[in-house]
Parts: structure tokens; sequence; C-alpha cells
């Protein structure tokens, strides 16, 4: 059975492929766009899905889309009527927003493939997410949490998964917390307070508030209270994002928390204004994980399950997923490398191909590389027309001289194989460098990356060691494997890795199984064997502002525009040809 998944139309659109029961292939529209979150009906990552699998549009045996888009509509129509009054401009520019393509999505699938109306299904918002999280995941019965901004009404629900051998799998959401209720909505709330782009800049957030103490939690408990029946609810007064699409946040928000950040002003940690910049996002850091911490103690012991799936865009907040962990009574949690909206293309998929058509279960492969695959030859032609030397190496050779490289504080772009599903680059489209440079660190952010000073970077790291270098609580190796988990730095290497221990003495830790990437596993114990220590800083390859990059020309535009050295592709290495030192005269020339 063909069962093609799409979502499209609020941010991160995706295309997935599942044949027989298993993922083929699955990529984010911005990847081939390269319009960073593109929300577009993602007709590029569809020809892509469908062209690596050799499949037309009438192969397909259905089409799932990952949401309900008239209950969606519904919810939109009933909130701005609730609102009236006052949210005259929100009901008008949700009509305009929602009675086009986003409303009548069968019909959009059908004009752009001609697949059949009777082909076309639909899964729930957090029913792709609690697929996306439980259907990947290395367990057979677990519990299960989704939590995001909003799907259709819905804005967290919580239940449980089976897929016992032999038997019919079940996913069931028992209970949801509804919009305009929201941790999705209160933590993009203060992402746009603290001056940051939504669906966006979260990650930020969570960035600058290792910079920060709680010191206004109380204040932010004000403007989310605690229910009886343990969930939660937003005082709205204090919110504006219900009412109108201009702010998040109201005029009482405001007298709260004080002045706003504007975009474009700097944050300087050293002033009193940028350290209560820190200081909130501190504090509405540590009431989001206390929340979750308390729901999912409280899922544990309803549940007595001992494995948690979680899913939605808050299941990146990695500081958050480690409390969790940590914390919950849960042996082991799962976050998918796509647990946000991306990833619901797979799981709307695979909830159709399991729950809808009751085909039997499959163990999905346990890696994030399902995008398209780079070229190993388009590098060398590349260079050559630009008059770079190039060298095509054996593995073990380009292995060798790439930690010869990285030994020698050079910053190395990587890219092999096919490309990450997910936010997150995991070896395949990865900067590379040695994680003990703070100058480093420095210049990737300033040269490199060009983006914010207090933004930290990751460890990559063989699962073997991980445990040397990194406090990893039982099950948290799991965790690191997407880099979902944020984990202390042990004390006594904090100093050799001062470029991926955050101001808090903490790291968001990669651990490497070999089988998941066998040739970076193969450089970490390469550069070990010079450096004494086998990790790398290991960030996304891509300049702020852009998608990681997909091809090798993409990789090879950022790294002639960057500080980046080295720049190797499947197994052509480029260094990048020192500048010569010019008159200011020839320069203007």
């Amino acid at each position: 059975m063909k069962i093609l998944g799409i979502s499209a139309h609020y941010h991160d659109s995706a295309a997935a492929l599942v044949v027989d029961g298993l993922p083929v292939g699955a990529v984010q529209q911005e990847r081939l766009s390269r319009r960073k979150n593109d929300a577009a009906f993602p007709l590029e990552a569809i020809e892509w899905c469908l062209d690596h699998a050799g499949l037309q549009p009438e192969d397909l045996d259905a089409v799932v889309f990952y949401e309900r888009p008239m209950l969606k509509f519904d919810r939109i129509l009933i909130s701005a009527l609730r609102a009236f009054p006052h949210g005259r401009a929100a009901f008008a520019h949700a009509m305009k927003n929602s009675l086009g393509e986003k409303a009548w999505v069968r019909g959009l699938i059908t004009a752009q493939l001609g697949v059949p109306r009777d082909r076309i299904l639909f899964t729930e918002h957090h029913q792709s997410h609690a697929a996306a999280a439980f259907l990947t995941a290395p367990t057979r019965r677990a519990a299960i949490m989704t939590t995001d901004g909003v799907g259709e009404w819905a804005t967290l629900t919580v239940g449980r998964g089976e897929r016992p051998a032999g038997g019919p799998i079940r996913i069931v959401l028992d209970r949801e917390v509804r919009f305009p209720h929201s941790l999705g909505m209160l933590y993009s709330t203060f992402t746009a307070y603290l001056g940051f782009s939504v669906n966006e800049g979260e990650y930020k957030v969570m960035g600058l508030a290792a910079y920060g103490r709680p010191t206004m939690a109380d204040q932010v408990r004000k403007v989310i209270r605690r229910t009886s029946d343990g969930a939660f609810a937003l005082e709205l007064d204090y919110f504006a994002f219900h009412t109108t699409v201009a702010q998040s946040y109201s005029r009482r928000f405001v007298d709260l928390f004080g002045p706003p950040r504007q975009a474009y002003e700097p944050i300087d940690l050293a002033t009193p204004e940028g350290r209560r910049f820190a200081d909130i996002a501190a504090s509405v850091q540590a009431v989001l994980e206390e929340i979750l911490v308390d729901m999912t103690r409280g899922l544990h012991a309803e549940t007595g399950l001992p494995d948690l799936c979680l899913g939605g865009g808050v299941a990146l907040n990695g500081v958050a997923n480690a409390r969790i962990l940590a914390e919950s009574g849960f042996e082991r949690v799962f976050v998918p490398p796509a647990p946000g909206d991306a990833g619901s293309a797979l799981g709307a998929a695979l909830y159709a191909d399991r729950i809808h058509f009751c085909n039997p279960d499959r163990d999905v492969p346990d890696h994030p590389f399902w995008g398209p695959s780079i070229d190993d030859d388009e590098l060398a032609r590349l260079a050559g027309e630009d008059g770079l030397p190039a060298a095509t190496l054996n593995d073990a050779a380009l292995v060798e001289q790439t930690a010869d490289d990285l030994a020698a504080g050079k910053v190395v772009g990587w890219m092999e194989g096919a490309t990450e599903f997910g936010p997150r680059a995991l070896g395949h489209r990865s900067i590379l460098t040695a994680p003990h440079d703070v100058a480093l660190r420095d210049r990737l952010n300033r040269d490199i990356k060009y983006r914010e000073e207090f933004r930290p970077f990751a460890p990559v790291v063989p699962i073997e060691a991980a445990d040397r270098y990194f406090q990893l609580p039982p099950g948290g190796a799991r965790l690191a494997r997407f880099m979902s988990g944020v984990f202390p730095v042990r004390p006594e290497w904090r100093e050799r890795l001062a470029a991926v221990t955050h101001v808090d003495g903490t790291a968001r830790v990669q651990a490497l199984e070999r089988s998941m990437a066998p040739r970076l596993h193969d450089l970490l114990e390469a550069y070990g064997r010079r450096s004494g220590l086998p990790v790398l800083l290991n960030t996304s390859f891509n300049l702020a502002g852009e998608p990681i990059v997909n091809r090798v020309v993409e990789g090879y535009s950022t790294f002639r525009r960057s500080g980046i050295d080295v720049l190797v592709a499947g197994r052509c290495r480029i260094v990048k040809r020192a500048r010569a030192r010019t008159s200011l005269i020839e320069e203007l020339a």
C-alpha cells in the first residue's frame, strides 16, 4: 500500500511517503524551496517523494492530510465570533486567510495531483503528532503526550498507544486541553514579547533562559493557572492572540512584565535591561517545565507504563524533556527527530496505514535520514568551475584528513547521504569544529551562523563515550539520540568542552550510534585519537535566516559566503583558498 502524508498551511510544510508500512522518503518543503519555515502547499516535497519512489500520483492508494481543515475553520470562526466586536479585524483576517485553499484542501489536492477525492483522507492534528511519536519509537506500549500551539481545537492531548504482536494497533487520546489555553501559545507569546519571531524563535528563548534567573516565575504563574483536573488555563486578559492578529500579548501583560524588546534591539546581557529579558525567559521556561513535569508525573501514575512518547512542537524543548525523564517516573522518553508539524506528514501517513487501513505493524528504521541524497560528484564540478582544487578520497583517508583539519582548529562543512527530516542536523548536514575553543564558538556565531552571541552549540559524541563526558540519567542516551535532551556536562570536562557547554553547565547532547551515521562516528573516534576527546561541536549547516542546506550547491554557496574553512561532500573535499591582502584601492577597483 502506498500512502502519501502532507502537512501544510501553518508552518514547516512537508511530505512523507509510506510504502507497505515503511517510510521511503520524507522532506520539508523549505529544504527544496529554500524559504525558511515554508508553509505553502508542499508540491516540490510531494514531487520529490514520488520521484524518489518511482511513483505517479495515480499509483497512490491514499493521500492523507495531517489535520481536519473544516474543524480548524470551525475553531477560527467561533473564536473570532466570541471576540466580537473587539476582534473585528481578526475576524476579517481569519475569513480571508481560511476560506481559500486552507479550508478546501481536498479540492486542492485533487487539482494539484489528480488524485480522486475518495482517496483523500484526513487525520486530526494531534493524532498525527501522536502517530509520529509512537509509531516510529522502538516501544510496544507507551503513554503519549502531544502539546503545541494549536491544532484544530486541541492544544495538548494525553493517552496511550499499543502495538501488540499480531493484534490491532491502537492510539487512544483520552483527554485534551482546548484553545485558547495552550502551553505552546504561552511560550510563543513570550517569544514575541522578547522580540523573536513566533514559530521560529522559541529555541532562542530557551537558549536565553540559561543566562537568567527565574525571578519572575510568580508573575508567569499569574498568566497561567493550574486547574483542578491537573491541567491549566491561561488568564486571557493578559493575551491578545485569540482576539487580534496584531500581537500576542495585551497591555495588561506589558504592565506585568515591563516594556517588550523590539526585534532590532540587541540583547546586551551586561545591562539591566538585557538581564531582565534573560530573567523573563528563564521564568517562562521554569513554569513550562514545572507544568509539564507535573502533568507527565500524573500520566505515569495513571498509566503505570514505563515509556512515554512526546509529540508536538513543545517536545523540541530539550530542557523540559530532560526534566520529564528525570522527574516524571517514566523510564524512557521518546521524541521523534521531527516532533512538530513537519513530522506530522509522516505521522498522518503512518496513522492511516496502521489505524485506518488496519495494516500490520512494522518497525520503522530508527534514524532521521529520509530526505534527498547528495550527488557525490557535484562538489568537484562546482569547485572546478571556480578554479578550486578538489580532492576525492576513500572513506578512511577522508576521515583522517578531516580529523587533522578539526585538530588544527578549522571549521568543516560536512555533507553526506540523505538529508535529515526535522529541524536539527544530526550528522548529514552539519558544521563541525573542535569543542574546546570559546573563540571558535564566538567565530561560528559571528562569522558563519550570523546569529546572537548567547545562542549555544551542541556536542556530538559516540554513544559509547557519552556518559564519560555528560551526566546522562538512565534513559538519557535514548533522549540524546536525536538531540532531544539537555544534560549537565561533567564538571571536570567543562573547560575542555567550553565551546559546547552552556553558561549553566549543560549541553544539548547528541549521542551517536555507529549504525546511524558510520562515517561521522569514525570521524569522532579519529578526532579523539588526536585530541584525547572524541567530541565535536555540531551545528546545522545553514546561515541565519536560511534552511539547512540540502543539495551540494547550497552547501558550496554557504561555504563561499561564510567563514567555513573546509567543505566535505560525499568523498570530495575542498579547502578555502587564503585571500591575499590587497590595498584599499585594489578592493574598491
